[in-house]
């Protein structure tokens, strides 16, 4: 009697437990980089393709197979970490920001950088890279992590401390953590990033992880 009463006691913890998921947890797919810090993604226009800034540099692989399809390398001001990066509106295009806000084009097929930003009119402004905090008066020292918080309809979702994430609800309050492990940094904030039904973070150690949403 005591041992069924246990079980039942078990699987209601259980149920309650999964019920509070805001996403599944642990993650369903892993796209693994080059083992470097993740600090910011974009996803393609047509979404087969998702561009990661790296703490050096840029990578590009393919959303289905997960291989590596380009490399893109950034060194600007001293720094090589890609705090922002993005396609243009075809995804023939991408770009990557630095901490001092240098702004580097590439074809997602060249061999080397844009040699003039003159004709990619969808390249934000100095004074919209300047708004996401990314300025010459910045050092390589400081980290600028893409997005750190965003909503999944009345629940945010926000990173802390050794690339742990956080779900809070209406309130405030905790009500699930994402701990995706082997992050040795305590200072490294997981981007986040909402598409289709995955919530998207990455880690230290390289792995992008995407979460099904609820």
């Amino acid at each position: 009697m005591k041992l069924a009463l246990s079980v039942a006691f078990a699987i209601v913890v259980a149920l309650q437990t999964a019920s509070a998921q805001v996403v599944v947890d642990p993650p369903e797919r892993t796209i693994r980089t080059t083992k470097a810090e993740v600090v910011s993604m974009a996803i393609s226009p047509k979404g087969d393709r998702i561009l990661v800034g790296l703490d050096k540099g840029a990578e590009l692989y393919d959303l289905e197979t997960g291989k590596k399809i380009h490399s893109y390398p950034y060194n600007e001001d001293g720094g090589t970490a890609v705090y922002h990066v993005a396609f243009n509106e075809n995804g023939e295009y991408v770009l990557l920001i630095g901490h001092s806000g240098k702004r580097v084009v590439w074809a997602v097929k060249g061999d080397r950088p844009e040699p003039s930003l003159q004709q990619h009119r969808w390249v934000p402004d100095p004074r919209a890279v300047k708004a996401m905090g990314l300025e010459m008066s910045n050092s390589t020292f400081d980290r600028f992590y893409q997005q750190q918080q965003l909503k999944i309809g009345d629940h945010t979702v926000q990173s802390g401390k050794n690339g742990m994430v956080e779900v809070l609800d209406p309130k405030g309050e905790s009500i699930q953590k994402l701990d995706p492990g082997a992050n040795k940094d305590q200072h490294h904030r997981a981007p986040l990033l909402r598409w289709e039904e995955w919530l998207l973070t990455g880690t230290d150690d390289g792995r992008v992880l995407f979460y099904r949403v609820r």
